[in-house]
C-alpha cells in the first residue's frame, strides 16, 4: 500500500480540533477535570465536531492498521509491533503525564488538600478510589487503550479466520459500500446503537462497562481497515463528498438549533429524539465528506507533513494535562473568558511543542512519547502509515 497523505492531513486536523475541543471543555457546563467561568453557548460550536471527531480518528487508525498488517505479514508480528507502540506510551502517560489531572480535580471539586508530590507518591498508585475517582487513571488516554484492544481483536480475527472468509468479507464490504448504502448503513447503525442497543447510555471510557463506545467506534475502526483495500468505496466517497457535506451541515443546523432552544437541559419529546438522530446523521456524513475531500484534494505531500504526522501522538499524550494545569493556575486570576481561552490555547501549543521537540531529541524518551526508538534517516520517502 502507498501512504495516503490525505488521511495524514485528516489525522493532523482531527487532533488539532481535539485539542481546541478540550480547551473548550474548560468553559462549557459539561463535566471536566478543571473549570473556568464560561457560557452555555460555547457548546454550540463544539457540537460541530462532537459527533464525528473520534469516529474519524478510529477510522483512520483502522486504515493505517491494514497497511501495518500487510507490512508485518503475520498477525502476531502486527500485534507485537502495535502493542509496543501503544502500550509503552500508555503506561508512561498514566504514570507520569495523567496524574496532574485527578490531582487538580480532587483539589477543585472534593477538597483534597495535599500537594501534587504527596498525591503522586502516596495516593495516585493506590489502585482504589479517592472520592469518586479510581486511581491510577488513563483519562484522555482511553483512546490509546481502546485502540490497542481493537488491534488485538483484529489480529486475532486475522489469525483465526481462513483466508477465503476474509476475502469474502472484503468483497462483501466493497460491493455494499459503493452506492446509497455508503451513507444509509453507517447512519442506520449509529441510530440503532443510540436508540435500541444502548438507549440513553453515555460513554464511560472504562473499557469493561463501555458497550456504547465499543459498538460505536469498533465498527469505524473495521470500516477503515476494509476501506484501505476497497478503492471503489474510496472513489464513491470522493464522488459524493459534496452531498455528504451538505447533509452534515444540515444535520448540524438541527443539532445547534435544538441545543440553543434547550441549552444544557433535558429536551422535551420529540426533540430529544430529533437531536440524537441529527447527531448520528452529522457524525457519519461529516466523516464521509472529509474522507472524500481528503482523497480528492489533500492526497499530496508537503514539507511540514512528516513532522506534524510524527508530532500528533506526543501532542495527544500531553495536551490535556497542560490544559487542566494551566486552567488551575488561571482560576484565581478571574480573566475574561476570551482572554483565558487564548491563554489556554497558546500555553497548550507551546507545551505540546516543547514536549515533542524535547522528547524526540533524547533517544530513551522517544518510545515513551510514542515515537520510534531511532529517528529515520530517510528525508524524501516516507511510506510508513500513521501510527495511531
Amino acid at each position: 500500500m502507498q501512504r495516503h497523505y490525505g488521511l495524514d492531513w485528516l489525522r493532523i486536523g482531527a487532533f488539532a480540533i481535539l485539542i481546541v475541543y478540550h480547551v473548550g471543555m474548560v468553559f462549557v457546563p459539561w463535566d471536566f477535570h478543571a473549570k473556568l467561568p464560561g457560557a452555555w453557548w460555547v457548546a454550540v460550536p463544539m457540537m460541530a465536531s462532537n459527533p464525528w471527531r473520534l469516529a474519524l480518528l478510529f477510522l483512520v487508525s483502522g486504515y493505517a492498521s491494514r497497511a501495518l498488517m500487510l507490512r508485518n505479514k503475520a498477525p502476531w508480528r502486527f500485534a507485537r509491533q502495535r502493542s509496543l507502540r501503544l502500550l509503552v506510551p500508555l503506561i508512561f502517560g498514566m504514570a507520569v503525564i495523567v496524574p496532574v489531572q485527578p490531582w487538580v480535580e480532587l483539589r477543585e471539586k472534593y477538597g483534597y488538600a495535599e500537594s501534587f508530590v504527596h498525591f503522586w507518591l502516596h495516593d495516585y498508585f493506590r489502585f482504589g478510589t479517592i472520592g469518586p475517582l479510581f486511581l491510577p487513571a488513563w483519562n484522555h488516554l482511553w483512546f490509546v487503550a481502546y485502540l490497542w484492544v481493537y488491534t488485538l481483536v483484529l489480529a486475532l480475527g486475522a489469525l483465526l479466520l481462513p483466508s477465503f472468509v476474509r476475502r469474502a468479507i472484503q468483497r462483501g464490504f466493497t460491493w455494499t459500500m459503493r452506492g446509497p448504502a455508503l451513507l444509509v448503513v453507517p447512519i442506520a447503525w449509529m441510530v440503532l446503537v443510540s436508540f435500541w442497543l444502548f438507549p440513553g447510555a453515555r460513554e464511560t471510557h472504562g473499557l469493561i462497562d463501555d458497550g456504547v463506545a465499543h459498538f460505536s467506534y469498533f465498527p469505524f475502526f473495521l470500516f477503515g481497515y476494509a476501506l484501505a483495500c476497497a478503492p471503489q468505496t474510496l472513489a464513491a466517497l470522493v464522488a459524493r463528498w459534496k452531498a455528504s457535506a451538505v447533509i452534515a451541515l444540515a444535520a448540524y443546523v438541527v443539532v445547534a438549533g435544538v441545543e440553543i432552544r434547550w441549552p444544557g437541559s433535558r429536551m422535551p419529546y420529540p426533540w430529544g429524539i430529533v437531536f440524537s438522530v441529527a447527531r448520528s446523521v452529522e457524525g457519519w456524513a461529516a466523516v464521509a465528506a472529509l474522507i472524500g475531500y481528503a482523497d480528492g484534494h489533500w492526497n499530496r505531500d508537503r514539507s511540514w507533513r512528516r513532522m506534524l504526522t510524527e508530532a500528533v501522538f506526543p501532542f495527544y499524550i500531553v495536551h490535556q494535562s497542560i490544559i487542566v494545569l494551566v486552567a488551575f493556575w488561571l482560576a484565581p486570576l478571574a480573566l475574561p473568558g476570551g482572554v483565558a481561552f487564548a491563554v489556554l490555547v497558546a500555553a497548550t501549543l507551546a507545551g505540546c511543542w516543547s514536549f515533542y521537540l524535547g522528547g524526540r531529541a533524547i533517544g530513551p524518551l522517544r518510545p515513551l512519547i510514542g515515537l520510534r526508538r531511532h529517528a529515520s534517516r530517510r528525508t524524501h520517502v516516507d511510506p510508513r502509515p500513521a501510527i495511531v
